[in-house]
């Protein structure tokens, strides 16, 4: 393994609360640093239809284990991977190795390795922009999307944006990351939840990171929102959009009551993919940004019912 690539300790997963989870590995090119290791959770029927959950910013597969057991109970094939730098996964230590279009090479490589098939998309965060424009590359894998609590700028006004973009929140966001060397990240994720994780999740969220080096994507992914016309990700997003709105599959928002920063966005997934229309939109209740982790039951259920219904 090269220099600049780093690997999580093993015994820094050991015992994690409610994540039993053994990880599936694949190998996904890096350009310089040759390849990275990406970790997956993989269960349930190899044949059986796909949930493709996708975590973001800066969390890792563990978000999604209250899902993952109802989604496999009902004969559901689970693939939840780890982004490079997150998780399981390879981690590259230099934060300007990391790029939007490398993320969804990374993704796009890891899908076709897997031959993945009659994917759902399950995709918050971070996953939104990521997994749709994986999506728009390889659109016949997929049967439906469930779009959780994300966004896909493209620095446009409404009705195709959201009104003044990017926000106090956002730019704050992208300003403190860029400026910092280190973020705690259990503590960000307890602040964007309505009831803080127990301390064992917390502990979990944590474990990918043994110290500040192994956080270099983690201080990479805020600055790669595009917040500007000018930033490299406008055009890649005004391209997935034009797929986007062409999409007529069962698209599905289900965004919570209690995370402002991105619920504007559902109202656009709505007005512009034509699989949108005549969906049923529920919002969940009571959770926060990272809803999986609050009411991951409930968001299951709405996994459930748009598999069955895009067969």
């Amino acid at each position: 393994m090269a220099a600049a690539v780093l690997r999580t300790p093993e015994q820094r997963f050991a015992e994690l609360a409610g994540f039993p989870y053994r990880p599936h590995y694949v190998e996904v090119a890096a350009g310089r640093f040759g390849s990275l290791r990406m970790a997956a959770i993989d269960e349930g029927p190899r044949d059986a239809p796909v949930a493709l959950l996708l975590h973001g910013e800066p969390s890792w597969s563990y978000l999604y284990r209250k899902m993952i057991p109802p989604l496999t109970a009902a004969g559901v094939r689970v693939v939840a991977p780890d982004f490079p730098g997150f998780g399981r996964s390879d981690k590259l230590a230099d934060r300007r190795a990391y790029s939007y279009a490398g993320f969804v090479a990374w993704l796009c490589e890891f899908i076709q390795r897997l031959d993945l098939r009659r994917i759902t998309l399950v995709c918050q965060d971070w996953g939104g922009p990521i997994g749709l424009s994986a999506l728009s590359e390889n659109e016949e894998r997929f049967s439906s999307v469930l779009a959780a609590n994300t966004l896909l700028p493209t620095c446009e006004p409404p009705p195709r944006g959201v009104a003044g973009w990017p926000g106090e929140i956002i730019s704050n966001w992208v300003a403190t990351a860029n400026a910092a060397q280190d973020l705690p990240v259990s503590a960000i994720i307890a602040a964007v939840c309505r009831r803080p994780p127990e301390p064992a999740a917390l502990a979990a969220y944590d474990a990918p990171f043994p110290d500040a080096s192994y956080k270099a994507a983690v201080l990479a992914f805020p600055g790669l929102i595009p917040i500007r016309p000018d930033m490299p990700g406008v055009a890649e997003n005004r391209r997935v959009w034009s797929v986007l709105e062409q999409f007529r599959k069962p698209f599905v928002t289900a965004f919570s009551d209690s995370d402002p920063t991105t619920a504007p966005w559902a109202q656009v997934f709505q007005a512009r993919v034509p699989g949108a229309r005549g969906q049923t939109h529920p919002v969940i209740a009571e959770a926060g940004h990272f809803l999986q982790e609050e009411q991951g039951a409930a968001l299951a259920a709405v996994v459930l019912d748009l598999m069955r219904r895009s067969g």
